[in-house]
């Protein structure tokens, strides 16, 4: 039976019910004409989540979000032009941190470009630099060879984006008019419209390499017998309790300590036996003394480059072996001192070791390598505590572990760029408390933060953001989103009137060079304009209420933001007098 369609609906449903068929489930969407057709297509989809953003940079961050937790591929749709390049920064942040994005952009068909036509720009591979894959497809056609190919884009598309290169694919798909869905263009045999062919994903990559990786391994489970000075740096990771489990059992076994970033997951959910994790070791690491005499044979690295400068200063000028693991290969070493990077999941790694050292009935049980990390934790942490428990609300530092203490277990928490990042891995304590982790800290930008909190929360899970006043004005126009959706969403604003990182950083020796060119006064008050947005609005400065009103904000499923104004130039005094004084005791103990 033949009827009468338009080829660029048809086009789109056979494009977006085959990423639904592979396992496609969000998808983000900002208005547009010219990308009418892939917007109605998702609209038109039951087994599809559509949210509509305004700002298509918002929406390529939300995306992100959702993607994060969920690990399959976002759905991001945008009309042509400029709204393209508004995705860029999503789309770097996906690629630096692989997270699975399928970005579709709509463009006028390539006739148009350089005629001086409206909303026309070369968007041909216009993210070139940072997309895992690009493909053109063409000009709509009802041609069932045209929409098999189609198909097979979209395919490979995920097939990419989840399994094979992970990280943000770019579909540019050029529409002509008619745009709208009671326009018709061709007539079709019925049954066209319901095409289906093969749509099965293989990755039989990752177990070859793991057979070939097998004896590779087995020779450096070898070396670790032999070496007690052996070191376990545990850097930014996605949430997996099985690996976390993994590198604990294999810091018991070896006798070495893990370094464990802010945002491994590993300073979290842990047991009395845990005692090899070590968290305090930007402060560790200030003594000069205790690096020199503490320098290791041999690292293991699991997870991305680490947060804290210290750590990375130390282990740019260890000289020993450095071996480095993560799916894809990628070198997370600015030092490039990296001997070996294996293309491998981490667990499958751990695995082999732990098997291996096990059938050798091996265990380091005495070190007095591990007991001195050991010991530096000790100090460290009492200094900490002794210092902080006198701390304000105020002082920034202190923030930190009084949201940890008071937030539920299994809070997914978004840890802001510049200083809340560093904080967060300078002074989260250890605690047997299980959080989610997630972080920006691909191309560790200040935009989008909100809108990837935004994304988290929207998958069901309540969320915390720890954000600083600029990265929160940068993206505020998300909050419309936030309630729009009614997303449970607590935000707490750290607001130091702007850029007041550059005061822990050298330039601030120079004090009217960074008044004038570095510290970003704004001096705005936020409250009417947040709770301009409907969003729920606190200002606390003091720790008993802040603890009482974070309680009742998570209670709630509604977007909340909490904000403290606290004193950059006390908190700076703090922090400094914390590292000095954790100093002067390692030095003098070793």
């Amino acid at each position: 039976m033949k009827i009468k369609v338009n080829k660029n609906f048809v086009w789109s449903d056979v494009f977006i019910n085959r990423l639904v068929k592979l396992g496609v489930k969000y998808a983000c969407i900002s208005p547009g004409s010219r990308s009418a057709p892939l917007s109605y297509s998702l609209a038109s989809n039951k087994n599809i989540k559509s949210f509509v953003h305004i700002d298509e940079r918002s929406s390529g961050f939300f995306a992100l979000g959702i993607a994060k937790v969920t690990g399959i591929p976002v759905i991001v749709v945008t009309t042509s032009g400029t709204a393209t390049a508004e995705l860029y920064p999503a789309i770097i942040e996906a690629y630096q941190q692989r997270t699975p994005l399928i970005i579709c952009t709509a463009d006028r068909p390539a006739e148009l470009v350089d005629t001086g036509a409206n909303q026309t720009i070369n968007q041909r591979n216009i993210y070139k630099n940072h997309i895992r894959w690009f493909r053109d497809v063409g000009l709509p056609s009802t041609k069932e060879y045209s929409l098999k190919y189609l198909q097979k884009i979209a395919t490979k598309a995920f097939e990419i984006s989840s399994l094979k290169d992970k990280g943000p694919v770019h579909l540019n798909f050029p529409f002509e008019k008619p745009l709208e869905p009671f326009s018709f263009t061709d007539e079709i045999n019925e049954k066209l419209i319901k095409i289906n062919s093969a749509a099965t994903i293989k990755n039989d990559s990752l177990s070859k390499e793991k057979k070939q990786a097998r004896k590779k391994l087995e020779n450096l489970s070898e070396k670790l017998i032999d070496i007690e000075k052996g070191l376990i740096i545990a850097g930014p990771l996605e949430y997996d309790r099985k690996l976390t489990g993994k590198i604990k059992q294999l810091s018991i076994i070896t006798g070495y300590p893990v370094l464990a970033d802010a945002s491994s997951q590993l300073r979290f959910a842990l047991k009395k036996s845990d005692k090899n994790v070590i968290s305090n070791y930007h402060s560790i690491l200030l003594s000069e003394k205790f690096v020199e005499n503490h320098q290791p044979d041999i690292i293991i690295q699991l997870g991305r480059t680490v947060t804290s400068s210290s750590l990375e200063n130390y282990l740019a000028e260890c000289e020993c072996e450095r071996y480095s693991v993560n799916n894809y290969g990628d070198l997370f070493d600015p030092s490039r001192k990296t001997k070996t990077v294996y293309s491998l999941e981490p667990c499958f790694f751990s695995e082999v070791i732990l098997n291996f050292l096990s059938d050798k009935k091996f265990k380091r049980n005495k070190s007095s390598w591990l007991k001195d990390f050991n010991k530096a934790e000790e100090i460290s942490e009492k200094m900490k505590q002794k210092i902080f428990i006198k701390s304000k609300l105020t002082d920034e530092p202190g923030i930190i572990n009084e949201t940890l203490n008071c937030i539920p277990e299994k809070t997914n928490i978004l840890i802001g760029n510049s200083l809340p990042i560093r904080d967060f891995d300078n002074f989260a304590t250890k605690t047997t408390k299980e959080f989610i982790i997630h972080f920006n800290r691909g191309a560790s930008g200040i935009d989008g933060v909100t809108s990837t909190a935004l994304g988290i929360s929207s998958t069901g899970k309540k969320t915390v953001l720890l954000t600083g006043d600029l990265s929160f004005l940068h993206d505020i126009g998300s909050l419309a989103s936030a309630v729009k959706y009614s997303l449970p969403v607590t935000v707490i604003l750290i607001n130091n009137n702007g850029g007041r990182i550059f005061g822990t950083l050298p330039i601030s020796r120079k004090k009217k060079l960074l008044s004038r060119y570095f510290v970003t006064p704004h001096n705005l008050e936020l409250d009417e304009i947040i709770k301009s947005f409907g969003v729920d609005y606190f200002r606390v400065n003091d720790k008993y209420k802040f603890v009482h009103t974070l309680k009742n904000c998570i209670k709630q499923n509604s977007t909340s933001v909490i904000e403290i104004k606290t004193n950059a130039d006390a908190s700076v005094k703090l922090r400094n007098n914390y590292f000095n004084e954790v100093k002067k005791i390692i030095d003098r103990e070793f």
